[in-house]
């Protein structure tokens, strides 16, 4: 168990998580290695470009009551990469977090997949305020993160806040990964690495804005599948041989708000 890489992926809602993380997952595979996605969103679309279609979530299957069995919940998708849908609750019902608390739980105490592949990547949403979203931490699964962000103020601050919540848990950054969004301005990826740095981190890729990555979406595949041969799928593939080499990673040192401000005034980014 000790040698399988658990790694958790956050940053703020929609700034591209499970786009991210699922390619990564498929570029993974594709170079022979065994990979578990475990998404953690309650929209339940971490795994849908790499499978083609939604999967029963284990919240779906826990709310319809009896008992369920390892493969009901753990679908396979391109090359072989396995997969699984935490889910939530309906919404304004509930707690999306405790159900990634009980998702986690099952998946010690039953599942084979976890001791089987050479990755777990945690597609995790939102920030880690939550103590529920920070689960595979607490729970001892997570050895390092990645957070990505933009260069725009407010993917930054939800960085930022991460940041803090992986310090408070004693959890190193491992890098911070820029989808630029393009709104930021032409200095995108000189204001990520150097909040990067500011961060005690380092930026470890940049993932331009491409129509590509949108139309393999619309297709239901990654990009690694739908465009092999697309210059964004290198820079997928390289973000993957990144993570798999495991990188040095550092507790975060996040910065001040007054300083994340400047930060993001001096370099153009201030919406």
């Amino acid at each position: 168990m000790s040698s399988i890489k658990h790694v958790a992926i956050y940053g703020k809602g929609g700034i591209g998580k499970s786009c991210t993380a699922s390619n990564i997952a498929a570029a993974c595979a594709e170079e022979g290695h065994k990979v578990l996605m475990v998404g953690c969103d309650p929209k339940s679309d971490s795994s849908i470009t790499l499978i083609g279609r939604r999967i029963p979530t284990m919240m779906d299957l826990i709310l319809k009551g009896g008992e369920f069995k390892e493969e009901d919940v753990v679908h396979q998708g391109f090359r072989g990469v396995r997969c699984i849908e935490v889910g939530g609750p309906e919404p304004g019902v509930g707690c999306a977090g405790r159900g990634i608390i009980v998702a986690i739980d099952f998946l010690r105490k039953v599942s084979k997949a976890m001791e089987e592949v050479d990755l777990v990547l945690y597609d995790v949403p939102g920030d880690i305020v939550c103590g529920g979203f920070s689960a595979p931490i607490r729970k001892g699964l997570v050895s390092q993160a990645y957070i990505i962000t933009s260069g725009e103020y407010m993917p930054l601050y939800a960085a930022n806040n991460i940041s803090k919540g992986l310090l408070r848990l004693n959890t190193p950054l491992a890098g911070v990964i820029c989808n630029s969004r393009e709104a930021a301005g032409e200095r995108e990826r000189e204001i990520v690495n150097q909040f990067a740095q500011e961060l005690n981190s380092r930026m470890v890729a940049f993932i331009p804005k491409e129509p590509i990555v949108q139309q393999c979406e619309r297709r239901t595949v990654t990009v690694i599948e739908g465009a092999p041969d697309s210059k964004i799928a290198a820079v997928y593939r390289a973000l993957a041989r990144e993570i798999m080499s495991g990188g040095e990673a550092r507790i975060p040192e996040p910065l001040s708000d007054e300083r994340l401000r400047e930060l993001s005034r001096d370099l153009g980014s201030e919406e």
